[in-house]
C-alpha cells in the first residue's frame, strides 16, 4: 500500500511538493528579477497591498478595500483580549454560532476553524497567539476562484482562471467507520497524519449512509479540495463584474478572488455572491489543478501568469509604485515565514 501511494504522488505531477513542481522553470522567474533590477520585482503589482499581496498581508488590509456589500461580516480579536471580552464583541456584532474563525495575516487554511459552539471558541481564543478574525459562516452553496488580471494601461483585465471547489469530505456507508473512509478516500488517504491530527479521537465513528461529513471547512488545494474547470463559463459578462471589481481601488491589478455564490448565473449577473478572499500576487493559479492539464500544460499556464505579473509590476514601477529594496524585502518575507512556520504548531 504505501509503495503504491509512493508511485501515485511520483507519477502525478499534483501531488508533488510545491518547491518540486516549480524548480524545473524557477530561472524564468530569476530572469524576470534580473530585468527588473530587483528581487521583489512583484511588490509593485497591487500597489496598495503589502507586498503586492505576495505573502505575510493581513486580510484586513484587504477586506478595507473591496465593496463592503461583497464582504462577509467580520471582526478583528487580539489574543490579549479575555475571553469574556471577545464574547461581548460577538455580541455587539450580532454573531451567532456557527461562524468562522482564521488568522489575520494566514495562508493555506493554517487555522481555519468553524466554530458551532461557545467551547470551541472559548478553545480557540486560548490557544491561537496572533490577531484573528471572527466572521460569518456564508451559506452560499457554490464556492469558486476566479483568478483576474488587468494592465494598468488598460481599462478591460483578463479572467485567466475559473474553478469550482468541493470541500475535501467523505459520505458514510452505514458501516465504515472515519479512519475506513478517509484510508479509502482518493485525496485524503494521501493526508492520513492530518487527518488524524484532526480527527483522529473519532476515527471510530460510523457515519451514517448518505452522511457527509467535512474533513475540512477550507477550500483550497493545500487542503485537499478537489477543483472543477468552469473555464468554458467565462464570458464577456464576468469580465464586467471583475473589471468593475478591479476598478473599486484602481489598484487590484492582479490575484484570485475566493467566493461564494448561490449559482454561476448569479455571480455573471453581479448578484448574490460574497468574496471570501482577494489574494495577491502570491497567488497561484489553482486552475492547473484537477482539469486534466499535463505537466507541460501547467507549466505553460504558470507562465503565461508570471509573463504579465512582469508587465503590470514593470509598469507600476515606471509609473511611480517602487520595488521594494532588497534588505526591507527580506526581512518581511523572514518575518512572514517564521510567523507561517509558528503558526503550522499550533495548526
Amino acid at each position: 500500500m504505501k509503495i503504491n501511494k509512493f508511485f501515485k504522488r511520483l507519477t502525478n505531477w499534483e501531488l508533488w511538493n510545491f518547491f518540486v513542481l516549480y524548480a524545473p522553470i524557477s530561472p524564468v522567474w530569476f530572469w524576470y528579477c534580473l530585468r527588473s533590477r530587483s528581487f521583489w520585482f512583484f511588490s509593485s503589482s497591487n500597489p496598495t497591498i503589502t507586498f503586492g499581496g505576495f505573502e505575510g498581508e493581513g486580510k484586513k488590509e484587504m477586506y478595507d478595500q473591496l465593496p463592503p456589500h461583497l464582504v462577509p461580516r467580520t471582526i478583528y480579536i487580539t489574543p490579549d483580549l479575555s475571553f469574556e471580552e471577545v464574547l461581548q464583541r460577538m455580541t455587539d456584532a450580532g454573531f451567532t454560532y456557527p461562524f468562522i474563525v482564521k488568522p489575520d495575516v494566514g495562508m493555506k487554511g493554517i487555522l481555519f476553524r468553524k466554530i458551532e459552539t461557545e467551547d470551541q471558541l472559548r478553545k480557540y481564543h486560548e490557544r491561537i497567539p496572533v490577531e484573528y478574525i471572527i466572521q460569518d459562516l456564508v451559506e452560499y452553496p457554490v464556492e469558486v476562484s476566479v483568478f483576474y488580471y488587468r494592465f494598468p494601461d488598460q481599462q478591460k483585465g483578463v479572467v485567466s482562471g475559473f474553478i469550482h471547489k468541493e470541500l475535501l469530505q467523505v459520505k458514510g456507508d452505514g458501516v465504515s467507520t472515519l479512519q475506513q473512509l478517509i484510508a479509502e478516500h482518493p485525496r485524503a488517504k494521501f493526508r492520513m497524519a492530518e487527518m488524524e491530527h484532526r480527527h483522529g479521537h473519532r476515527f471510530d465513528r460510523v457515519l451514517d449512509k448518505e452522511e457527509i461529513f467535512f474533513l475540512s471547512y477550507a477550500g483550497n488545494h493545500n487542503r485537499g479540495a478537489q477543483f472543477t474547470n468552469l473555464h468554458q463559463e467565462i464570458d464577456g459578462r464576468m469580465h464586467e463584474v471583475f473589471d468593475e471589481l478591479s476598478h473599486y481601488t484602481k489598484y487590484f491589478y492582479y490575484g484570485r478572488y475566493d467566493i461564494k455564490t448561490t449559482s454561476i448565473e448569479d455571480l455573471k449577473a453581479g448578484e448574490n455572491f460574497l468574496i471570501l478572499e482577494y489574494n495577491g500576487c502570491g497567488a497561484e493559479p489553482n486552475h492547473i489543478y484537477d482539469c486534466g492539464m499535463s505537466l507541460r500544460q501547467a507549466y505553460a499556464e504558470i507562465l503565461k501568469h508570471w509573463k504579465a505579473l512582469y508587465r503590470i509590476s514593470r509598469y507600476n514601477h515606471k509609473n511611480g509604485t517602487p520595488y521594494w529594496p532588497f534588505k526591507k524585502g527580506w526581512r518581511f518575507l523572514k518575518q512572514a515565514r517564521k510567523h507561517f512556520t509558528m503558526l503550522e504548531k499550533y495548526d
